[in-house]
């Protein structure tokens, strides 16, 4: 079984993700975002494990797609990638240690649906 790098803080960071996404897709500032997917993509990528970083890497697009001008945000597009995220998540899943389990396929449930949402009600951040 695989397991992320510092297992307690990507404990705690997991947690963190699950409580800011609980508020939807446009509940949490811009700037949290992207502060979560930092952590993320850095944790993810230095994991060394194929599954993680293929994850990073879809993170990298997420961010560009959400760093751009708010008049240019691309609901529709930033839709599928949350949803491409969790479909990996949820993936990648099956590859850790019991304890983070539940939380990433948790996870990984959240992303699809608000990906989902984005998708299919594009409208004005």
């Amino acid at each position: 079984m695989a397991n992320l790098p510092s297992a307690h803080s990507s404990d705690i960071l997991l947690t963190h993700t699950i409580q800011a996404l609980l508020q939807g897709p446009t509940g949490m500032p811009v700037s949290t975002a992207l502060t979560h997917i930092d952590q993320w993509y850095q944790l993810l990528l230095d994991s060394g494990i194929p599954a993680f970083q293929d994850i990073a890497r879809e993170l990298g697009n997420l961010q560009s797609l959400i760093s751009t001008d708010l008049k240019a945000f691309d609901g529709k597009s930033i839709g599928s990638s949350l949803s491409m995220l969790g479909a990996q998540t949820i993936q990648a899943a099956d590859q850790v240690e019991d304890v983070l389990k539940a939380d990433l396929s948790k996870l990984g449930d959240l992303l699809i649906k608000f990906g989902g949402d984005l998708e299919n009600h594009v409208s004005t951040l």
